[in-house]
C-alpha cells in the first residue's frame, strides 16, 4: 500500500497527467515517436479512467457513512442540497468516467493497426 493520504494520492494523479500534458507536447521526441507511443499511453488512459468509478463510488459511500453518523455540517446550513449536489455529481462523474474508458478504448483499437511509415 501507500503511506499517502486519498487526497495526496489524487494531486499525484492530477500531477501525473499534467507532466504526460507536457511530455506529449512536442513531436517527435525520444519516446514520443511511432503510433506505438500513442497506443502505449491511450491504453494507459484507459486503465486510469476505469478505475475513477471505483473510486468515484468509494467516495460516495465514505460521505454516506458520515452522513449516517451524523458527522456532517454545511457551512451554509444547505446539507440537504450540499449532498444531493455531492452525490448527484459523484454519480455522474462515474458514467462520464466508464463514457472516457470506452472512447479511449475505441481509440487505442484505432491505433493498434497504425504503424510507422519510414
Amino acid at each position: 500500500m501507500t503511506d499517502k493520504t486519498p487526497a495526496q494520492l489524487a494531486d499525484t494523479a492530477g500531477d501525473a497527467i499534467r507532466a504526460l500534458n507536457h511530455a506529449t507536447l512536442g513531436s517527435p521526441r525520444p519516446d514520443w515517436e511511432y503510433p506505438g507511443d500513442a497506443y502505449s499511453v491511450v491504453g494507459n488512459l484507459a486503465y486510469m479512467a476505469g478505475m475513477l468509478p471505483q473510486a468515484l463510488e468509494q467516495i460516495d459511500k465514505h460521505i454516506k457513512h458520515l452522513e449516517g453518523e451524523d458527522r456532517l455540517k454545511s457551512d451554509r446550513d444547505t446539507l440537504a442540497a450540499d449532498l444531493e449536489a455531492a452525490y448527484d455529481g459523484l454519480t455522474i462523474a462515474a458514467g462520464a468516467a466508464e463514457t472516457l474508458r470506452g472512447a479511449l478504448n475505441r481509440a487505442q483499437s484505432g491505433l493498434s493497426s497504425i504503424a510507422y511509415k519510414e
